[in-house]
């Protein structure tokens, strides 16, 4: 675990180092690590989708909130840090680690934590002490809903194979959907940085 935090540290300060971007930019390299999410997330798969049909479910994921272009930016980076975090916390327990392929899943893990920090860098100068309670309402709440809601069935289906490879298909369309969100930031950022 040490050697992994320690690849980490060196993955941030390399992304953000002397020559690096640090401030709002949500640079190419955050979509690039997206999609390197995407597959890593795509390679994970144990099962073919057809032998769990029994255990579909619509976990109800807040599309319109994520994609809808009604979100104020400060919404926009919390909503995206949300499903970012729940995304890797999802990932990161002991029952994930015995469900999955432990290299493809310290890969998804680095690249969910290089974008958490870029996010998390962004918010700090987004987000004012008056807009820190929009993390607790409206676009954000709803998102933290949807993770709960895959969390409970993870636990009603006793953890089972299935289970773990029906949210993985539902992590890839969640991530897939926050794509036109985070160009959507992209365009704002370079607005803003553009002289």
């Amino acid at each position: 675990m040490a050697f992994v935090l320690s690849l980490l540290m060196a993955l941030v300060l390399v992304s953000y180092g002397p020559g690096g971007s640090l401030g709002c930019d949500l640079s190419q390299n955050h979509v690039l690590v997206g999609r390197e999410n995407l597959r890593f997330l795509g390679q994970m798969r144990r099962l073919s989708p057809r032998f769990c049909l029994q255990d579909r479910k619509d976990f109800a994921f807040p599309q319109e909130m994520v994609e809808g272009g009604q979100l104020q930016e400060v919404q926009a980076f919390s909503v995206l840090h949300e499903m970012l975090q729940q995304t890797f916390n999802l990932f990161n327990t002991e029952r994930s680690s015995a469900a999955w392929d432990t290299t493809l899943l310290e890969q998804l893990r680095t690249g969910l934590h290089q974008q958490l920090n870029e996010l998390d860098a962004c918010l700090g100068q987004v987000m004012g002490e008056e807009d820190s309670a929009l993390g607790r309402m409206g676009p954000t709440l709803a998102v933290k809903r949807y993770f709960q809601g895959i969390h409970v069935y993870l636990q009603e289906k006793e953890y089972s194979d299935c289970a773990w490879e029906i949210v993985r298909l539902e992590i890839m369309r969640s991530l897939s959907s926050s794509t036109s969100l985070q160009e959507r930031l992209r365009m704002i950022d370079g607005d803003l940085n553009s002289p």
